[in-house]
């Protein structure tokens, strides 16, 4: 793999003949088969979108999926979906979600056909995200096993059967996301960080773990707006996240009030540098992104740099979707560039 491999946290927008844009929850616009083999055209189109830009390490951009988290849940046993109750997300804002009623089961794979699909289609590394067990249990009202950590366990083993069969279908890191590690801290160090390894556990490919402040919409911006000029939630579980099984942490960087020299707490591992701000539609410039790396290089070795964005794009428009990716490609080139002379 190159010097500073680029890559993206997650999603990309769709395109508009398959759902609205620049919203999350979309609804389809496509039905049944068409539906079906609309989902494989935007895999198509993401995946163009990110080799024409240059991005090194791509990934479905989540075009098959409604939403980060419940497009997994729905395909499992135990969750009633027309049973809703509302939920305070990540303690910032309130949603109505579905209803753990039954024990929790994965009737099928959920992704594999799409990962394979996509493993057919490029030569490059494939990276897929999948939701964190904590997070998941924050996506959601239980009404079954009455403990959010019983409940995180049983989706960590759900997760690391989908995984295994991710990484038999080609995929070469398996992210799971987990914004909701940087608001329940107590909890991350006690039991998430330990459901998180179990969902990884066995893999044969590298794994990663996104915690970041979340999509560039309103409530999040809302939220990052009262956290003052210093946004030190990773200190309270880097260290933790340091001794982990887990490869790969991907981390939000570029305009935010992190202070990176926190990056120094996870110096063993590889990291995902946020140099792309998902929350704006102004397109970086490749000097910017370069900054934001080199900045970076003072507490991570080049070796384990990933030059990423700080979130999924999905809320974004297309065509700024796409200015960032080639911004990020072409920064993650200046330092390449630099490091190589």
């Amino acid at each position: 793999m190159t010097l500073l491999p680029t890559s993206t946290a997650g999603s990309l927008p769709k395109p508009s003949w398959l759902a609205q844009p620049e919203t999350l929850w979309s609804p389809w616009k496509l039905d049944d088969d068409i539906l079906a083999e609309g989902k494989r055209d935007a895999l198509r189109l993401a995946l163009a979108d990110q080799q024409h830009a240059g991005i090194d390490i791509v990934s479905d951009g989540e075009q098959s999926r409604q939403h980060f988290v419940t497009t997994f849940i729905e395909h499992l046993e135990g969750v009633d979906f027309e049973r809703r109750e509302t939920v305070r997300i990540r303690d910032r804002y309130d949603a109505s979600v579905p209803t753990v009623v039954g024990p929790v089961a994965r009737k099928a794979p959920v992704f594999v056909q799409d990962a394979a699909f996509v493993r057919a289609h490029t030569d490059r590394p494939v990276k897929w995200a999948l939701p964190g067990p904590m997070t998941m249990i924050d996506t959601l009202y239980d009404a079954h096993y009455g403990s959010r950590e019983e409940l995180a366990w049983e989706f960590a083993g759900i997760l690391n059967q989908e995984a295994k069969e991710l990484a038999a279908a080609g995929v070469d890191i398996v992210q799971f996301d987990e914004p909701a590690f940087n608001v329940f801290f107590d909890d991350v160090n006690d039991w998430g960080i330990a459901a998180l390894e179990r969902a990884a556990e066995g893999l044969t490919c590298e794994t990663a773990v996104h915690v970041c402040y979340g999509y560039g919409i309103k409530a999040n911006t809302d939220w990052k707006a009262s956290l003052g000029s210093e946004w030190r939630q990773y200190e309270r579980i880097f260290p933790r996240i340091r001794e982990s099984s887990i490869d790969i942490v991907s981390l939000e960087c570029h305009h935010s009030h992190v202070p990176m020299d926190l990056i120094e707490l996870i110096r063993d591992k590889k990291v995902m540098v946020g140099a792309i701000d998902v929350a704006s539609t102004t397109v970086e410039t490749p000097d910017e992104v370069a900054d934001t790396l080199r900045r970076a290089l003072q507490f991570v070795d080049a070796e384990n740099l990933y030059p990423s964005t700080n979130c999924g794009m999905a809320p974004l428009p297309r065509d700024v979707a796409r200015g960032k990716l080639a911004a990020l490609s072409a920064g993650a080139a200046i330092v390449r560039s630099e490091l190589a002379g």
